[in-house]
């Protein structure tokens, strides 16, 4: 039996809902010196609202986003997701684009030179104690492939989840599925959809479905604004629950939230999963 897995939900723009600055560059990030007993608390609701998966605060904790201090940061925010939830729970490191993920025209691409770039990232959250390592919201396949690279050079499995941006326009769901299948040749262990509007996730997800590996998405809801990068405008946990339940039926087993979303959504989520528990 195929159980499905819970992931949480995001870090920024429920920080930014709990009243926490999320300005940009730095974003969730700032909030690892500025309100880590928030972090904390945002990642023990998660655990208790039916999260097994949690994500640590390094979505913007790389060298380039956070700037000095940034090893010192990510060791942070894995300390606070692994301090604040259940020892049996899993704590996945965050590698994301390194210049905006909903502007693919500014990635750097791939290459040996931005590999390398992630891979710093990557080796600290290695070290720090990930149990998986999660290349997340990437709009631009060379550059996730790249991030992947990197990630995988470290020996913990990695996920790999690619966006289709808030507007569901920087890929194509055959581009999507191209990408994914590439990243299974590189031994990423699962493919997601996230960063997308929940109304147009299940595209992507069937797209994604052939890939040969378990998949699934973290879908959002809302507009992007270049002061704190992101505003909410969420569906209700119920009707975020009735996509999931349509990701479900495509063979999803990995499901979660992205911006806009949070802990009442995932324990939606966690009551999708124990639907389907029964059913079987």
């Amino acid at each position: 039996m195929t159980r499905i897995t819970v992931l949480d939900g995001p870090l920024g723009t429920e920080l930014a809902r709990r009243g926490a600055s999320t300005a940009l560059p730095r974003w969730s990030a700032s909030a690892l010196t500025e309100a880590p007993a928030l972090v904390a608390a945002i990642h023990r609701d998660y655990a208790a609202a039916g999260a097994t998966v949690h994500t640590a605060n390094t979505f913007r904790a790389s060298p380039r986003a956070y700037g000095a201090g940034w090893v010192r940061a990510a060791r942070d925010a894995v300390a606070l997701a692994r301090g604040a939830v259940p020892r049996a729970h899993r704590v996945a490191g965050s590698l994301a684009p390194l210049a905006d993920c909903y502007r693919p025209d500014l990635s750097p691409g791939g290459g040996p030179a931005v590999e390398r770039e992630h891979g710093r990232l990557a080796e600290v959250l290695a070290d720090a104690g990930c149990d998986l390592l999660l290349c997340e919201t990437f709009p631009c396949a060379d550059e996730a492939l790249a991030a992947v690279r990197a990630a995988r050079a470290t020996r913990l499995e990695t996920w790999l989840a690619l966006s289709a941006g808030y507007d569901a326009t920087l890929m194509s769901p055959a581009a999507m599925a191209d990408a994914a299948r590439r990243a299974v040749d590189l031994g990423v262990a699962a493919v997601l959809v996230n960063c997308t509007p929940s109304a147009r996730t299940r595209a992507y997800v069937e797209a994604i479905a052939d890939a040969g590996v378990p998949f699934g998405a973290y879908a959002n809801g809302g507009v992007a604004n270049d002061e704190d990068g992101f505003t909410p405008r969420p569906d209700t946990p119920e009707a975020y629950a009735a996509h999931a339940r349509a990701w479900v039926a495509a063979g999803a087993t990995i499901v979660g939230g992205c911006c806009g979303t949070g802990p009442a959504h995932v324990a939606a989520l966690a009551a999708v999963r124990d639907e389907s528990t029964a059913r079987r």
